[in-house]
């Protein structure tokens, strides 16, 4: 009886209940669970238009943290490496996406290139879309994907699974080896970093850099007018960040065609070696269609 008597609510009662469902469902967004899937602790850093609960915090292996974003926020995570803190005054550094904060919330600042960046704007509620995109027009510091679940619209996963850093070119390498910078960080050119005159989409094209980029993660960002392949939009959906993904989500089927990568440092050619083995698809080793 007890269970029956929940499915019959008196009038002022009934329009209480549907007015909280409409108040919070309007207060809280898209949920974005963030997962350390690294074999090292990273520190991720959020930025966003209004602050959220943490801006800065620590993830071990394997652990996990969700936010709840509300209707219309706007920012980014990033993942941190090589982070020190002192135990007993809080303040410290980071190798990699530092936050120039000195403690281990960022407090409102972004990170400091090189950085791989997962960006958002959720939508205002009432079905609007969100969007979402994984940036490398920072550079790269570290693996991460971006996933949806229970969306609608055309919702994608995104992201770089790859390790840049190992086949970053010499010229653009940072933080000792342990992140690789964008050519406009590197070489400031306006060419490279769509300023000046090269502010439009058609004045500012890819260079040979950001291909290399764009050949390894196809789906990211590799400079700051590629959205046409690297914005991706959902309706009602949570979103996971994976740092340090699966090298098999971005890397070929056991059954697929190979090829072993090698950029050279200049970039000026690109050596493609074509593996009769297939079922050794590595990291380093990327399907043909990328290209």
């Amino acid at each position: 009886m007890g269970f029956l008597r929940t499915h019959f609510l008196s009038p002022p009662f009934l329009f209480l209940s549907l007015l909280l469902i409409v108040f919070f469902n309007g207060v809280y967004g898209a949920g974005i669970t963030l997962i350390n899937r690294c074999d090292y602790t990273i520190w991720p850093g959020v930025l966003g238009n209004t602050q959220l609960e943490s801006t800065g915090f620590e993830l071990s292996p394997g652990a996990a943290r969700a936010f709840q974003p509300p209707p219309g926020w706007s920012g980014r995570f990033w993942g941190r490496t090589g982070c020190s803190f002192d135990a007993a005054t809080g303040q410290g550094s980071c190798q990699t996406a530092d936050c120039g904060s000195n403690q281990m919330e960022c407090n409102g600042n972004g990170a400091t290139p090189p950085a791989t960046l997962a960006e958002f704007t959720i939508g205002s509620g009432g079905g609007a879309m969100d969007f979402y995109d994984v940036s490398l027009v920072d550079g790269y510091n570290i693996p991460m994907m971006v996933d949806s679940t229970g969306g609608s619209g055309a919702c994608q996963s995104t992201g770089c699974a790859a390790d840049l850093n190992r086949r970053c070119p010499a010229e653009l390498r940072g933080g000792e080896g342990k992140a690789c910078r964008s050519a406009c960080e590197a070489f400031g050119n306006p060419e490279y970093c769509c300023s000046g005159a090269y502010n439009s989409p058609a004045a500012c094209k890819p260079s040979l850099y950001s291909e290399m980029f764009k050949s390894a993660c196809p789906k990211s960002y590799s400079y700051a007018f590629d959205d046409a392949s690297s914005t991706f939009t959902c309706s009602g959906a949570d979103y996971t960040i994976t740092f340090c993904p699966s090298s098999a989500r971005l890397s070929c089927h056991p059954l697929h065609s190979c090829v072993h990568v090698h950029y050279v440092s200049s970039l000026r050619r690109v050596q493609v070696t074509p593996l009769t083995v297939p079922s050794i698809c590595m990291r380093r080793i990327i399907p043909p269609h990328v290209f």
